[in-house]
């Protein structure tokens, strides 16, 4: 019986090259990824709210480029909470069953809310002809995908800061691998 060899995440994923800088290659585009922290649109007032919204069209009309929002939602973990409840030894008795009734209803909630935290992601790509180069005309196009898309990020930091969010670009491998490992 042969038994087959498993890849690691790594060789599955179908990335030619992900690198230092944080840009990814595959099929003749270089990729870049931003994480998006969102503000609490909810919580605004009614100004404020319309203010992000000419903000959002802003952006919107100044990305004149490609771009893909990808939505990460994983369900909450509470466990570590729970752990940390019960681990607080206490001799009061009272105290104890307020702990309980406590753990009793963040389960709950948990279960009623579905509970889940969500990450954001714009991915930006500029496609390239580079079929069989030489590696200086690669490094060149490398070059020039690296400038095009830190001035994409750029546009996008800029404009999604004005409604009041965060924008970061990811550039380790390791978080690059984590994000597509998660939608993959």
């Amino acid at each position: 019986m042969k038994f087959k060899k498993e890849q690691t995440t790594q060789e599955w994923l179908p990335f030619e090259n992900i690198y230092e800088s944080g840009l990814l290659f595959y099929k003749n585009n270089f990729i870049k990824i931003l994480k998006i922290y969102p503000i609490n649109y909810d919580l605004k007032s009614n100004l404020e709210k319309e203010s992000i919204l000419n903000s959002y069209k802003n952006f919107l009309k100044t990305c004149d480029f490609d771009i893909q929002i990808l939505i990460q939602s994983k369900k909450e973990d509470i466990s570590k909470t729970i752990s940390q409840i019960k681990n607080v030894k206490e001799s009061n008795e009272k105290i104890q069953e307020i702990q309980e009734n406590y753990i009793d209803f963040i389960t709950q909630m948990n279960k009623e809310k579905n509970s889940s935290s969500k990450n954001f992601y714009i991915i930006i790509r500029k496609k390239v002809n580079i079929l069989n180069a030489k590696a200086d005309v690669f490094f060149s196009e490398e070059s020039k995908a690296y400038e095009y898309l830190n001035e994409c990020y750029f546009k996008i930091k800029e404009t999604l800061t004005r409604c009041g969010n965060t924008v970061d670009e990811v550039y380790s491998k390791q978080d690059i691998i984590n994000i597509f490992h998660s939608f993959l």
